[in-house]
């Protein structure tokens, strides 16, 4: 009784913590476009002395030609150091209090989304400035994802793990639309406060953590063992003696290693390699859409930052029904990777598509989207979730419990190097032409799927 109630309450309660992480990222994608804008089109107050009709309503250093290029590198300060931060966070999960960790990083990815919008207000045009807070957020924000996947492992067993943790796994794309939508509010009149609400919100989540997270379910399933209510998540259960017959004797169980597993043991349960460099690929595509699908909107589609914004968020809606679905059917057949590959493979015309036909009217825009962010974000939240859980509590562990964060860490962090080379090659390659882009985004696609199946026939051959 104890155990079902607190499952509920701790999948609710990291669902919460990771949608204010992702809320809080999502602002900068939002606020591109009006950095950088169109200011022919703007209504120039009479009292301003402007010299430079181009640039006058962008916001320096963002008024250059290559701007850009100057996207693409606040892009990749926070995703470069995220992608670092990462590897060093999974360690620090497995060694200290999860509710303490969370908490910290929470407050100061508050700080740090804030401190950004401030610069709007303190009126501040330095490069420099932005670039060290998305360096900083970037390092504070990898304190998420390892732990909440750490908590939910703990709580729930393997056999609805992919249905559950795709429903659970909706909060990425929830984050998004909600970033989205926040941002989009302030993005024309005040674009410090995109930034500065969402780092409030994500602070106040660091304070509910720290008063009502339970990290595992130990206290709480010997509180209904006690009661015979129910069994602890990892207890064995009763099994076939030799002449058949069925034992109820309690079955001897593996002492939980108190020493948590190093970074080279953890690469080296199987499956974690090939997992973490197909996250490279399959992140390299969900990330450039995350940054880049509102300015892309608004150069093609001709929307204001605002539309450009609202639209954008129906990427996360497909992204939600992927991530269920991917699960769903991940748990009936027992093939994640098999599931992951019909996925990414489907993704690659999908985006050919709408790069071509996807912007000729709003119905076709409308199902493009939704049908390219199921099958973009499909894969990634099923490798994230279910899968890392899986290989984390892996039974060439033998027991050991305490490996859980250092292997979402790593395959995470491998797949937040893709995020950052997407973001910045998008930069780099759409002053050619947003068609190279997708170029590069439908060949990454391809990769995802391609390398994981060859890593794994490589490493099975050794």
């Amino acid at each position: 009784m104890f155990t079902v109630m607190y499952r509920s309450f701790i999948l609710l309660l990291t669902f919460l913590f990771y949608t204010a992480y992702h809320l809080s990222r999502k602002p900068i994608s939002i606020v591109k476009s009006e950095l950088h804008r169109n200011c022919s089109t703007v209504i120039r107050p009479a009292d301003l002395n402007i010299t430079n009709n181009a640039t006058w309503c962008d916001w320096a250093p963002f008024d250059q030609d290559n701007y850009q290029a100057l996207f693409g590198v606040l892009d990749n300060c926070f995703l470069v150091a995220y992608a670092i931060g990462m590897f060093f966070s999974g360690i620090f999960g497995e060694r200290l209090p999860l509710r303490y960790y969370l908490s910290v990083g929470m407050l100061s990815s508050g700080l740090f989304t804030s401190l950004f919008g401030l610069g709007f207000y303190w009126n501040i045009h330095s490069l420099g400035y932005y670039a060290f807070i998305q360096v900083m957020n970037g390092l504070v924000q990898t304190t998420g994802w390892p732990a909440v996947v750490a908590c939910v492992g703990n709580w729930f067993g393997k056999g609805k793990r992919g249905f559950i943790m795709g429903v659970w796994n909706s909060h990425t794309s929830v984050g998004n639309i909600l970033g989205s939508l926040i941002a989009g509010v302030f993005v024309s009149s005040a674009w410090g406060m995109s930034f500065i609400v969402p780092g409030i919100i994500i602070a106040s989540t660091g304070i509910l953590c720290f008063f009502f997270l339970v990290e595992s379910d130990v206290f709480v399933c010997q509180n209904d063992q006690d009661s015979g209510e129910a069994e602890p998540l990892l207890q064995n259960h009763a099994v076939n003696t030799s002449n058949g017959a069925i034992s109820t004797e309690p079955q001897e169980v593996v002492e939980d290693h108190t020493e948590a597993i190093s970074f080279c043991g953890a690469l080296s349960i199987p499956g974690v390699v090939e997992f973490s460099l197909c996250l490279l690929f399959a992140k390299l595509v969900s990330y450039t859409f995350l940054y880049w699908l509102p300015l892309y909107i608004s150069n093609v589609a001709h929307f204001e930052a605002k539309e450009a914004g609202d639209m954008s968020t129906l990427f996360d809606v497909g992204g939600i029904m992927g991530g269920i679905m991917a699960g769903l059917v991940s748990d009936y057949t027992g093939g994640r990777a098999t599931t992951c590959c019909i996925m990414l493979i489907a993704a690659a015309p999908m985006l050919f598509l709408y790069n071509s036909i996807g912007q000729r009217n709003l119905g076709t825009t409308i199902g493009m989207l939704l049908v390219c962010g199921g099958l973009v974000n499909g894969p990634y939240a099923l490798i994230t979730t279910a899968v890392s859980a899986d290989l984390g509590t892996h039974e060439s562990l033998r027991g050991n419990s305490r490996a859980l964060s250092t292997v979402t860490a790593i395959i995470d962090g491998t797949g937040s190097i893709g995020a950052a080379l997407g973001p910045l090659l998008a930069g780099l390659i759409s002053p050619t032409g947003w068609n190279n882009v997708f170029y590069m985004l439908i060949t990454a696609d391809i990769l995802a799927c391609l390398v994981r199946n060859t890593t794994f026939s490589f490493l099975t051959s050794l």
